[in-house]
């Protein structure tokens, strides 16, 4: 990992009328890296992160993205990022090629559907109809739409939620692939154990303010030497381990 920045952030403030959803936020994203952002809702993760993919204006601040200013570049940043949409983006009773070459055809490019569902494991669902996939099936499918335009950086926005264990493990390993293969990744989760397991580095943030910039073991290291101590001894293996174990990792439609 280089710790290049491919996101800066300086001094960002949001405001709504005389609510300040953003207070001053600052931190960087390093290219190569899977960053996550984590905080309680209405924490201010969402507006930032809006912020930053040109969704949503900002009252004051610097945003960079891979070398490109927000205020003068938008659309180069929109070129350069993969935003991951609500499951509300889609046309539930177009088959997944069909949505496939609909988005390639508003970035303006020509991709092969094909490609793009083998990348996330749906080549086998090309005829299907998004409404017809389970909820693992969704998301994956949400997140073969963020690499269409071939993007440097892409956004996952609670990528995992209500998903069962091994859907969340199988989305675990296509983030992995998608970072392997060059493209730097923003998350935001409110699992931390996901967090922990996926993230280079988090950015702890509450009350419209970061309060934490650090790797998760580092974290967590800090917290044991202040004297924590977890009420139940810590084991080898947890339940979702036993889950895995039990009924194995193979994608599977659901029932």
């Amino acid at each position: 990992m280089a710790d290049k920045p491919i996101i800066t952030v300086k001094n960002l403030v949001k405001k709504y009328g005389d609510f300040t959803a953003v207070k001053g936020i600052d931190f960087e994203v390093y290219e190569g890296e899977i960053f996550g952002l984590l905080g309680p809702n209405g924490a201010g993760k969402t507006t930032t992160l809006e912020i930053i993919e040109t969704l949503r204006d900002k009252t004051s601040g610097e945003v960079m993205v891979d070398g490109f200013d927000i205020d003068t570049d938008a659309d180069s940043i929109k070129k350069r990022i993969g935003v991951q949409l609500q499951a509300a983006g889609y046309y539930p009773n177009l088959n997944l090629t069909e949505l496939i070459e609909l988005f390639s055809g508003l970035y303006g490019i020509k991709v092969s559907a094909a490609d793009m569902l083998k990348k996330v494991g749906l080549n086998d669902k090309a005829k299907a109809k998004y409404k017809e996939l389970s909820g693992g099936q969704k998301q994956r499918f949400s997140i073969a739409t963020t690499l269409i335009n071939n993007p440097r950086i892409v956004f996952l926005d609670e990528p995992t939620t209500g998903l069962d264990p091994q859907a969340r493990r199988n989305l675990w390993d296509l983030i992995r692939e998608i970072r392997a293969n060059g493209t730097t990744v923003v998350i935001t989760t409110h699992y931390m154990d996901e967090a922990e397991v996926l993230c280079d580095r988090v950015a702890f943030v509450d009350g419209g303010n970061v309060i934490g910039i650090n790797t998760p073991d580092a974290f967590i290291d800090e917290l044991v030497a202040s004297g924590f101590e977890r009420k139940k001894e810590v084991k080898l293996a947890n339940l979702e381990d036993v889950f895995i174990a039990k009924t194995g990792k193979d994608l599977r439609a659901e029932s």
